[in-house]
Protein backbone atom coordinates (compact mmCIF):
# COMPACT_ATOMS: atom_id res chain seq x y z
CA UNK A 1 0.00 0.00 0.00
CA UNK A 2 1.33 3.49 -0.84
CA UNK A 3 1.72 6.16 1.83
CA UNK A 4 3.18 6.35 5.30
CA UNK A 5 4.27 3.01 6.76
CA UNK A 6 1.88 1.35 9.21
CA UNK A 7 3.12 1.74 12.81
CA UNK A 8 4.03 -1.94 13.32
CA UNK A 9 5.94 -2.04 10.04
CA UNK A 10 7.59 1.30 10.84
CA UNK A 11 8.82 0.05 14.22
CA UNK A 12 10.28 -3.22 12.93
CA UNK A 13 11.89 -1.84 9.78
CA UNK A 14 12.84 1.75 10.69
CA UNK A 15 12.52 2.76 14.34
CA UNK A 16 14.34 -0.29 15.73
CA UNK A 17 17.44 0.94 13.86
CA UNK A 18 18.23 3.97 16.01
CA UNK A 19 22.01 4.19 15.75
CA UNK A 20 24.17 4.96 18.77
CA UNK A 21 22.66 5.84 22.13
CA UNK A 22 23.37 9.44 23.10
CA UNK A 23 22.38 11.24 26.29
CA UNK A 24 21.79 14.49 24.39
CA UNK A 25 18.93 12.90 22.38
CA UNK A 26 15.99 13.63 24.68
CA UNK A 27 13.25 12.41 22.32
CA UNK A 28 14.09 10.39 19.22
CA UNK A 29 12.06 8.66 16.54
CA UNK A 30 8.92 7.03 17.88
CA UNK A 31 5.28 6.29 17.10
CA UNK A 32 3.36 9.56 17.51
CA UNK A 33 6.46 11.72 18.01
CA UNK A 34 6.43 14.57 15.46
CA UNK A 35 9.99 15.78 16.02
CA UNK A 36 13.23 14.92 17.77
CA UNK A 37 14.43 16.88 20.78
CA UNK A 38 18.19 17.33 21.13
CA UNK A 39 19.91 18.90 24.12
CA UNK A 40 22.35 21.63 23.05
CA UNK A 41 24.26 24.23 25.11
CA UNK A 42 21.63 26.91 24.37
CA UNK A 43 18.66 24.69 25.40
CA UNK A 44 16.71 22.13 23.35
CA UNK A 45 16.85 21.90 19.56
CA UNK A 46 13.79 20.40 17.84
CA UNK A 47 14.22 18.79 14.42
CA UNK A 48 11.77 17.17 12.01
CA UNK A 49 11.59 16.08 8.38
CA UNK A 50 8.56 15.58 6.14
CA UNK A 51 7.80 15.34 2.39
CA UNK A 52 4.79 16.38 0.33
CA UNK A 53 3.36 13.43 -1.60
CA UNK A 54 -0.41 13.74 -2.02
CA UNK A 55 -0.79 17.29 -3.36
CA UNK A 56 0.41 18.92 -6.58
CA UNK A 57 -1.06 22.41 -6.23
CA UNK A 58 0.31 24.59 -3.42
CA UNK A 59 2.91 21.90 -2.67
CA UNK A 60 5.55 24.46 -1.66
CA UNK A 61 3.33 26.16 0.88
CA UNK A 62 2.16 22.81 2.21
CA UNK A 63 5.77 21.65 2.64
CA UNK A 64 6.51 24.57 4.94
CA UNK A 65 3.33 24.16 6.97
CA UNK A 66 3.62 20.40 7.61
CA UNK A 67 7.22 20.75 8.78
CA UNK A 68 6.48 23.85 10.88
CA UNK A 69 3.51 22.02 12.43
CA UNK A 70 5.70 19.12 13.52
CA UNK A 71 8.07 21.47 15.32
CA UNK A 72 5.25 23.50 16.85
CA UNK A 73 3.81 20.27 18.28
CA UNK A 74 7.03 19.91 20.25
CA UNK A 75 6.60 23.41 21.66
CA UNK A 76 9.30 24.85 19.40
CA UNK A 77 9.47 27.98 17.26
CA UNK A 78 10.04 26.85 13.63
CA UNK A 79 13.08 28.85 12.53
CA UNK A 80 15.21 27.16 9.85
CA UNK A 81 14.14 25.06 6.84
CA UNK A 82 16.34 22.83 4.68
CA UNK A 83 14.72 21.93 1.33
CA UNK A 84 15.37 18.95 -0.95
CA UNK A 85 13.92 19.09 -4.47
CA UNK A 86 14.42 16.20 -6.91
CA UNK A 87 12.51 17.21 -10.03
CA UNK A 88 11.88 15.34 -13.32
CA UNK A 89 13.77 17.12 -16.09
CA UNK A 90 10.52 17.22 -18.06
CA UNK A 91 9.21 19.79 -15.55
CA UNK A 92 12.35 21.91 -15.83
CA UNK A 93 13.77 24.84 -13.92
CA UNK A 94 10.52 26.82 -14.08
CA UNK A 95 8.85 24.25 -11.84
CA UNK A 96 11.71 24.55 -9.35
CA UNK A 97 11.40 28.34 -9.36
CA UNK A 98 7.62 28.19 -8.79
CA UNK A 99 7.97 25.76 -5.86
CA UNK A 100 10.78 27.80 -4.28
CA UNK A 101 8.76 31.00 -4.66
CA UNK A 102 5.88 29.36 -2.74
CA UNK A 103 8.25 28.09 -0.07
CA UNK A 104 9.89 31.50 0.20
CA UNK A 105 6.63 33.42 0.62
CA UNK A 106 5.26 30.99 3.22
CA UNK A 107 8.53 31.03 5.18
CA UNK A 108 8.48 34.83 5.28
CA UNK A 109 4.99 34.77 6.82
CA UNK A 110 6.15 32.37 9.56
CA UNK A 111 9.55 34.04 10.14
CA UNK A 112 11.45 30.96 8.92
CA UNK A 113 14.81 31.18 7.13
CA UNK A 114 15.59 28.82 4.26
CA UNK A 115 18.97 27.57 5.48
CA UNK A 116 19.97 25.39 2.51
CA UNK A 117 19.25 22.02 0.96
CA UNK A 118 19.69 20.14 -2.31
CA UNK A 119 18.16 20.64 -5.77
CA UNK A 120 18.51 18.52 -8.90
CA UNK A 121 16.85 17.63 -12.19
CA UNK A 122 16.60 13.91 -12.93
CA UNK A 123 15.36 11.52 -15.60
CA UNK A 124 14.73 8.74 -13.04
CA UNK A 125 11.39 9.99 -11.66
CA UNK A 126 8.09 10.93 -13.26
CA UNK A 127 6.90 12.89 -10.20
CA UNK A 128 8.84 15.44 -8.11
CA UNK A 129 10.22 14.55 -4.68
CA UNK A 130 9.71 17.54 -2.36
CA UNK A 131 11.03 17.22 1.17
CA UNK A 132 11.91 19.54 4.03
CA UNK A 133 13.77 19.44 7.34
CA UNK A 134 12.75 22.02 9.96
CA UNK A 135 14.79 23.15 12.97
CA UNK A 136 13.92 25.36 15.93
CA UNK A 137 14.58 25.94 19.61
CA UNK A 138 12.28 25.08 22.51
CA UNK A 139 12.27 25.09 26.30
CA UNK A 140 9.57 22.41 26.43
CA UNK A 141 10.12 18.65 26.57
CA UNK A 142 6.79 17.34 25.31
CA UNK A 143 6.47 13.59 24.80
CA UNK A 144 3.78 10.91 24.60
CA UNK A 145 5.61 9.09 27.39
CA UNK A 146 4.54 11.84 29.83
CA UNK A 147 0.80 11.22 29.33
CA UNK A 148 -1.10 10.10 32.45
CA UNK A 149 -4.42 8.30 32.95
CA UNK A 150 -7.22 10.87 33.18
CA UNK A 151 -5.52 13.40 30.89
CA UNK A 152 -7.88 15.02 28.38
CA UNK A 153 -7.49 15.34 24.60
CA UNK A 154 -8.20 18.80 23.18
CA UNK A 155 -8.62 19.38 19.44
CA UNK A 156 -8.53 22.49 17.24
CA UNK A 157 -9.34 22.66 13.52
CA UNK A 158 -11.63 20.07 11.90
CA UNK A 159 -11.26 16.50 10.68
CA UNK A 160 -10.24 15.90 7.08
CA UNK A 161 -9.69 19.54 6.15
CA UNK A 162 -6.39 18.93 4.33
CA UNK A 163 -7.70 15.98 2.35
CA UNK A 164 -10.83 17.89 1.36
CA UNK A 165 -8.71 20.82 0.14
CA UNK A 166 -6.43 18.52 -1.87
CA UNK A 167 -9.41 16.84 -3.54
CA UNK A 168 -11.02 20.20 -4.36
CA UNK A 169 -7.80 21.45 -5.97
CA UNK A 170 -6.55 18.29 -7.68
CA UNK A 171 -9.83 16.43 -8.42
CA UNK A 172 -12.49 19.13 -8.57
CA UNK A 173 -14.40 16.87 -10.95
CA UNK A 174 -15.27 14.59 -8.02
CA UNK A 175 -16.80 17.47 -6.07
CA UNK A 176 -18.63 19.05 -9.02
CA UNK A 177 -21.54 16.62 -8.63
CA UNK A 178 -21.73 17.11 -4.84
CA UNK A 179 -21.16 20.83 -4.21
CA UNK A 180 -21.98 24.11 -5.90
CA UNK A 181 -19.24 26.54 -7.00
CA UNK A 182 -19.36 28.57 -3.77
CA UNK A 183 -19.00 25.45 -1.63
CA UNK A 184 -16.03 24.23 -3.67
CA UNK A 185 -14.44 27.65 -3.24
CA UNK A 186 -14.88 27.35 0.53
CA UNK A 187 -13.24 23.93 0.57
CA UNK A 188 -10.32 25.19 -1.53
CA UNK A 189 -9.87 28.05 0.95
CA UNK A 190 -9.16 25.50 3.70
CA UNK A 191 -5.70 25.34 2.14
CA UNK A 192 -5.03 28.58 4.04
CA UNK A 193 -5.72 26.82 7.35
CA UNK A 194 -3.06 24.09 7.43
CA UNK A 195 -0.87 25.77 10.05
CA UNK A 196 -1.18 24.80 13.72
CA UNK A 197 1.70 27.03 14.83
CA UNK A 198 -0.59 29.62 16.45
CA UNK A 199 -2.66 27.23 18.64
CA UNK A 200 0.44 25.17 19.45
CA UNK A 201 2.25 28.25 20.77
CA UNK A 202 -0.71 28.90 23.07
CA UNK A 203 -1.07 25.30 24.25
CA UNK A 204 2.61 24.44 24.75
CA UNK A 205 2.53 25.94 28.25
CA UNK A 206 -0.39 23.65 29.20
CA UNK A 207 0.22 20.40 27.32
CA UNK A 208 2.09 17.24 28.16
CA UNK A 209 2.06 16.35 24.46
CA UNK A 210 0.81 17.67 21.10
CA UNK A 211 0.34 16.03 17.69
CA UNK A 212 -1.00 17.05 14.27
CA UNK A 213 -3.07 14.45 12.40
CA UNK A 214 -1.55 14.04 8.93
CA UNK A 215 -1.70 10.76 6.94
CA UNK A 216 -4.26 8.44 8.49
CA UNK A 217 -6.28 11.40 9.73
CA UNK A 218 -7.59 11.76 13.26
CA UNK A 219 -7.97 8.01 13.75
CA UNK A 220 -4.36 7.49 12.74
CA UNK A 221 -3.17 10.23 15.08
CA UNK A 222 -5.12 8.86 18.04
CA UNK A 223 -3.75 5.38 17.35
CA UNK A 224 -0.22 6.78 17.39
CA UNK A 225 -0.88 8.60 20.66
CA UNK A 226 -2.19 5.40 22.26
CA UNK A 227 0.92 3.53 21.18
CA UNK A 228 3.31 6.26 22.24
CA UNK A 229 1.67 6.68 25.64
CA UNK A 230 1.00 2.95 26.09
CA UNK A 231 -2.48 3.82 27.36
CA UNK A 232 -6.04 3.49 26.11
CA UNK A 233 -8.34 6.29 24.96
CA UNK A 234 -12.04 6.96 25.35
CA UNK A 235 -13.12 9.00 22.32
CA UNK A 236 -16.02 11.47 22.55
CA UNK A 237 -17.25 10.99 18.97
CA UNK A 238 -20.08 13.53 19.31
CA UNK A 239 -17.45 16.19 20.03
CA UNK A 240 -15.27 15.53 16.96
CA UNK A 241 -15.06 18.83 15.01
CA UNK A 242 -15.99 18.19 11.37
CA UNK A 243 -17.53 20.38 8.66
CA UNK A 244 -20.93 19.53 7.21
CA UNK A 245 -19.24 19.74 3.79
CA UNK A 246 -16.84 16.96 4.78
CA UNK A 247 -19.73 14.87 6.12
CA UNK A 248 -21.60 15.27 2.83
CA UNK A 249 -18.54 14.34 0.76
CA UNK A 250 -17.86 11.29 2.94
CA UNK A 251 -21.38 10.00 2.30
CA UNK A 252 -21.34 10.65 -1.45
CA UNK A 253 -17.82 9.32 -2.09
CA UNK A 254 -18.00 6.59 0.56
CA UNK A 255 -14.95 7.41 2.68
CA UNK A 256 -14.28 7.74 6.42
CA UNK A 257 -13.44 11.35 7.27
CA UNK A 258 -11.77 10.14 10.48
CA UNK A 259 -9.06 8.61 8.26
CA UNK A 260 -8.65 11.55 5.87
CA UNK A 261 -5.36 13.48 6.05
CA UNK A 262 -5.89 16.41 8.41
CA UNK A 263 -3.02 18.91 8.57
CA UNK A 264 -4.56 21.97 10.22
CA UNK A 265 -5.93 19.96 13.12
CA UNK A 266 -4.07 19.90 16.41
CA UNK A 267 -4.56 17.52 19.31
CA UNK A 268 -3.11 18.37 22.70
CA UNK A 269 -3.05 16.20 25.82
CA UNK A 270 -3.71 18.33 28.88
CA UNK A 271 -4.30 17.67 32.58
CA UNK A 272 -7.97 18.13 33.60
CA UNK A 273 -7.15 20.97 36.01
CA UNK A 274 -5.49 22.97 33.19
CA UNK A 275 -8.05 22.41 30.44
CA UNK A 276 -10.35 25.36 31.17
CA UNK A 277 -7.49 27.85 31.25
CA UNK A 278 -6.11 26.43 28.01
CA UNK A 279 -9.48 26.77 26.26
CA UNK A 280 -9.87 30.33 27.56
CA UNK A 281 -6.53 31.28 26.01
CA UNK A 282 -7.55 29.73 22.70
CA UNK A 283 -10.87 31.57 22.76
CA UNK A 284 -9.08 34.88 23.35
CA UNK A 285 -7.19 34.17 20.11
CA UNK A 286 -10.47 33.31 18.29
CA UNK A 287 -9.53 29.62 18.04
CA UNK A 288 -12.30 27.07 18.57
CA UNK A 289 -11.53 23.90 20.50
CA UNK A 290 -13.27 20.71 21.61
CA UNK A 291 -12.48 18.09 24.23
CA UNK A 292 -12.59 14.89 22.16
CA UNK A 293 -11.45 12.23 24.60
CA UNK A 294 -9.48 11.16 27.63
CA UNK A 295 -6.88 8.57 28.60
CA UNK A 296 -8.36 5.69 30.55
CA UNK A 297 -5.58 3.18 31.25
CA UNK A 298 -3.91 0.37 29.35
CA UNK A 299 -6.87 -1.02 27.38
CA UNK A 300 -6.18 0.33 23.89
CA UNK A 301 -9.09 0.61 21.46
CA UNK A 302 -8.75 -0.59 17.84
CA UNK A 303 -8.25 2.31 15.43
CA UNK A 304 -7.50 2.21 11.71
CA UNK A 305 -4.39 4.02 10.47
CA UNK A 306 -5.03 3.72 6.71
CA UNK A 307 -5.30 6.88 4.60
CA UNK A 308 -8.47 7.47 2.57
CA UNK A 309 -7.06 10.15 0.22
CA UNK A 310 -5.28 7.73 -2.12
CA UNK A 311 -8.49 5.78 -2.74
CA UNK A 312 -10.44 8.96 -3.44
CA UNK A 313 -7.87 10.39 -5.86
CA UNK A 314 -8.10 7.16 -7.93
CA UNK A 315 -11.88 7.38 -8.32
CA UNK A 316 -13.32 7.93 -11.78
CA UNK A 317 -15.38 11.10 -12.28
Amino acid sequence: MPGKLQPDILKKNVLDFAGAEREDLLVGGGIGEDAALIKVPEGILAASSDPVTGATKNAGSLLVHINANDLACKGADPSWLIVTLIVPDSLGVEFIKDIMNEINETCKKLNIAIAGGHTELTSKYSEPVISGTMLGMTKHELSAKKIQEGDLILATGHAGLEGMSIIANDREDLFAKIFNDDEIKIIKSWGNNFSVVKPAKILRDFARYMHDPTEGGLNGALYEVQQGADKGIEIYYDNIPVSNLTLRASRELNFDYMNLISSGMLIAVIQPEKISHAQEKLKEANINSKIIGKFTGNNKIPLSTHEELWKILRLSA
